[in-house]
């Protein structure tokens, strides 16, 4: 059903997301209070009658029915939507560096970087957001290249993320579970391919993953991981343990754990991994990672299965 689901603004989970919907239930009963009104005197004034009206009593009807009233009707919206608006647009003038979530923009993907708390050491992730439920999460909104636009419509309103600017937007989640965002502003060719996903998780769930994110993952003798390095991956991706990584494309440190892989476009399964190695371009118009099918389906293969079981 469009009014509920993971990607539903008539569907709220979070603290703005319901204000937003409070919103729209009283904009949509003062508009549906007005128009009934205004048809009404219509219809009243269109009904025969044997004498007609004096100027007076036609002047009285008009600027009562059909213009004080939708003014004051109006007026009660517009004050409505002051008072609701530090509901809808939460903003702390305090934010610290400390615990802020950098969103970053890119055709067609979203870098994730989550700022340390406690002492902790930031860490880095793509398409996918994690929150502990009933936290306020402030995110440092921009972009690299063109207009993007973030939006969570389960969670709260629409931020825009501009080039050489960082707006900041703080959401409340109060529902565990998985949500949708996509990018809400056209953005080139894959725009329709551009979306994350995000985990709404118990607070001691939330830690048990961050501490893991932290840890990243550890060299080992698998196959595919000798792949990865071999064929340079690394130059453009990075994963957090190897002595050295790339910054120019999505962080797969646990991508196994995630989602969906190519920014919400695939399931996240091994077979799907090899597809978008193969042949990324097939997948997400526009990708600027480069085709690997000049290499054996077999490599491909133990390439998608190691980075399918980082978890």
């Amino acid at each position: 059903m469009g009014c509920t689901g993971q990607q539903s603004a008539l569907d709220p989970a979070g603290d703005e997301a319901e204000a937003v919907y409070r919103l729209f239930v009283v904009m949509v009963a003062g508009g549906a209070l007005i128009w009934v009104s205004v048809t009404a005197l219509f219809i009243y004034a269109a009904r025969h009658r044997a004498n007609s009206w004096t100027p007076e009593r036609a002047n009285a009807l008009i600027s009562w029915g059909g213009v004080a009233f939708p003014v004051i009707v109006l007026l009660g919206l517009l004050g409505y939507a002051m008072w609701l608006m530090p509901a809808i647009r939460p903003w702390n003038p305090a934010i610290q560096k400390e615990g802020v979530i950098e969103v970053t923009a890119k055709q067609f993907w979203w870098r994730v970087r989550y700022l340390g708390t406690n002492g902790d050491p930031p860490f880095e992730t793509a398409n996918e957001i994690r929150l502990p439920v009933g936290q306020p999460a402030t995110f440092a909104l921009d972009a690299t290249d063109v207009i993007h636009s973030f939006w969570i419509p389960a969670l709260g309103g629409k931020m825009d993320m501009i080039p050489g600017r960082t707006n900041f937007l703080t959401l409340t989640p109060k529902r565990t579970g998985t949500y949708r965002g996509p990018c809400a502003e056209f953005c080139g060719t894959s725009h329709a391919y551009m979306a994350f996903s995000v985990v709404v998780m118990e607070r001691k769930e939330f830690e048990a993953w961050r501490h893991r994110q932290i840890a990243g993952h550890e060299r080992t003798t698998d196959i595919g991981q000798a792949l990865i390095r071999r064929h340079g991956c690394l130059g453009c991706h990075s994963l957090r343990g190897e002595e050295s990584g790339g910054a120019t494309a999505p962080d797969l440190t646990l991508v196994g754990a995630r989602q969906s892989i190519g920014a919400g476009t695939l399931d996240n399964t091994v077979e799907n991994i090899a597809r978008f190695i193969r042949s990324p371009i097939s997948v997400k118009p526009g990708a600027k990672m480069p085709a690997f099918d000049m290499l054996p389906q077999q490599e491909i293969d133990e390439m998608a299965r190691y980075l399918g079981g980082l978890k």
